[in-house]
């Protein structure tokens, strides 16, 4: 009697390990890369005290503004050149130096030796070096994923990608809140274990797949777009500035002097890119509708969720968690763990919006992403100042469900748009969309925000100060001040009213019922409960259109054809010569055989 036949489980390719490999790898690069884009966010206040810097004083806004602006900038600006260079000289190698820069800025970044201004500028200086490996990081790791990915699991994959990306930047808030309890420096030394592992593991494992092209720099492009950008998006943190009596800077000939330089040079740009041989940006790629309208609906989703991430914090460390009995010194951490059903309604969207969008198209998932996204905008314009925490919670839950559902199919159609050899100049300008978006929605929102307060923030803060027994003189000069001290003190943990009357010695001349009343934790919220609110019906009623414009946009990306997989009913293949011209994931051409050109509902 003969033994059985043995059967043995099938061996997973070298290809099948790889592309997991590469998917873990860059999952947490993308993960780390944004996470620092917002743990400085929270971790603002600690950072500050730890180098004695008032960021509040006149004269030192500006370093404030460029901690929060200044990484976001340098990726918006960056993204498509590193991109540009992956595809020059192997997305891998951009890729893998962009680890090894960002985990030595991180390490520099923990060893600020200085204080005051010039530690707040080391700092900004080395967040800039650190952005730089972020933006290589954030450039190639979605190419290195197409080149690893066939295209019937490319969705997934991507969506693993763009969820931990935006999952460390809601996740941020968190980290920060808790590692600036401990030290400040713990923000910066939380990347240096995973930068070091993860550098060395990426040049261990991780190869080049895709074809990388030669060719040359685009220099003329490269600069005019950098320095465009930048100038434009300088004359923004000077616009939040008071200037000339006024709560803001937009009056300011110096803001429209930068304006229009920048946007001069902008157009100087696009002009140069028309004529080059080899340009910076691949302007044939919004030919391709899905990748036209995939980048503006993206971009329209990232103004309206960065701007958000704001107002959410505002809100809740200068109202709502005074009014709930927390300590103003307390609100940083309790803000972070507060939001946390944003984050866990995209990490539950997220992976499933692109496991589906592999199988029912991009469209119709995306389209609907945002028009739910709009619809929680809707909502939180609705809430009270004083809202239950249970309606906030589902409302943010949704809104974060909504960009689960939009992110990862909008990323899997722009990709899968373009061709083989061009994914690492495609993938930079779809992070230059999302960062720029950001970037643009800080000065957005704070600029609707501040429009809003103004109204009737310094009557009402006048009027409030007196009551309590504060001299006219000085009630009126604190409530002229700009609204954007109110704000940024609010998001800072700092108590306004004790850090704005604290300098001319009121208080001590006041009784100690009318100081603790005044320095308590009901008198500021309750007193700017109510300009804070009309601003807040007009940066969400902004948000929610923004949210309706990306579904438009998102619905004329258009049907794309769709590659038939091999299977029983697959007619024979045709001659090698027998070609349609349509490109395949490596950018080979496709047999008659090997495609179908009927569109996909909802592709």
């Amino acid at each position: 009697m003969t033994d059985p036949p043995k059967t043995y489980a099938p061996r997973r390719s070298a290809g099948d390990r790889y592309k997991w490999t590469a998917l873990t790898n860059t999952t947490a690069a993308v993960f780390m890369s944004a996470l620092d884009g917002s743990i400085v966010l929270i971790a603002l206040p600690a950072i500050f005290r730890g180098v004695h810097l008032d960021p509040l004083a006149p004269g030192n806004i500006a370093y404030l503004l460029w901690m929060i602006m200044g990484y976001r900038l340098v990726q918006a600006v960056l993204v498509v050149t590193v991109g540009r260079l992956g595809d020059m000289y192997g997305r891998v190698l951009i890729y893998n130096s962009g680890f090894a820069v960002f985990t030595f800025a991180s390490i520099l970044l923990s060893l600020d030796p200085f204080n005051g201004g010039n530690g707040a500028m080391w700092l900004i200086a080395w967040r800039v070096v650190q952005a730089v490996g972020g933006s290589m990081l954030a450039a190639n790791s979605a190419a290195i994923l197409t080149d690893a990915f066939p295209k019937e699991q490319r969705g997934f994959a991507l969506g693993i990608n763009q969820v931990a990306g935006l999952a460390g930047m809601f996740l941020g808030l968190v980290a920060g809140g808790l590692l600036s309890t401990w030290d400040w420096r713990a923000v910066f030394w939380v990347n240096v274990p995973v930068g070091v592992f993860f550098t060395l593991w990426a040049y261990r494992t991780l190869r080049e797949t895709g074809k990388s092209g030669g060719g040359r720099i685009d220099w003329w492009g490269n600069i005019t777009f950098a320095v465009g950008l930048s100038v434009v998006l300088v004359a923004v943190t000077f616009g939040l500035q008071p200037y000339g009596g006024r709560t803001m800077g937009w009056t300011n000939p110096l803001v429209d002097t930068l304006l229009a330089g920048g946007l001069v040079l902008l157009a100087t740009f696009v002009a140069i890119e028309t004529r080059v041989s080899a340009p910076m940006l691949q302007l044939s790629l919004f030919r391709q509708r899905a990748f036209t309208f995939g980048n503006l609906a993206g971009l329209a989703i990232s103004i309206g969720r960065g701007g958000m991430q704001f107002v959410l914090v505002i809100w809740l460390q200068g109202i709502w968690l005074p009014l709930h009995g927390y300590d103003y010194g307390d609100t940083p951490l309790w803000a972070g763990i507060f939001m946390l059903p944003l984050t866990a309604g995209f990490l539950a969207a997220g992976p499933v919006s692109g496991y589906l969008s592999d199988r029912l198209g991009s469209r119709g998932l995306a389209t609907g992403g945002a028009l739910l996204f709009g619809a929680s905008f809707l909502g939180l314009m609705l809430l009270p100042i004083d809202f239950s925490y249970w309606i906030f919670a589902s409302l943010i839950a949704l809104n974060g469900i909504a960009s689960g559902m939009f992110a990862s199919p909008n990323s899997s159609s722009i990709m899968g748009s373009v061709p083989a050899q061009l994914r690492g100049v495609a993938s930079g300008m779809r992070s230059t969309f999302q960062n720029s978006g950001t970037a643009v929605s800080i000065g957005v929102f704070f600029s609707l925000m501040i429009a809003g307060l103004t109204k009737s923030l310094p009557h009402a803060l006048t009027t409030g100060l007196q009551e309590q027994g504060v001299p006219a003189h000085v009630a009126t000069q604190v409530g002229s001040l700009p609204p954007v001290s109110s704000l940024f003190a609010a998001q800072l943990g700092v108590n306004p009213i004790q850090h704005l009357l604290e300098p001319s010695g009121t208080l001590t001349h006041l009784t100690v019922v009318q100081q603790q009343t005044l320095t308590g934790r009901e008198f500021f919220p309750t007193l700017i409960s109510g300009p804070f609110h009309s601003g807040l019906v007009i940066v969400f009623a902004f948000g929610a259109t923004l949210a309706f414009l990306a579904a438009f946009a998102s619905l004329l990306r258009g049907s794309s054809p769709t590659v038939k997989l091999p299977g029983p009913d697959t007619p024979p293949r045709t001659t090698a010569g027998d070609t349609l011209g349509a490109a395949t994931d490596d950018g080979t051409e496709m047999t008659r055989a090997e495609i179908t050109m009927r569109p996909t509902p909802g592709n």
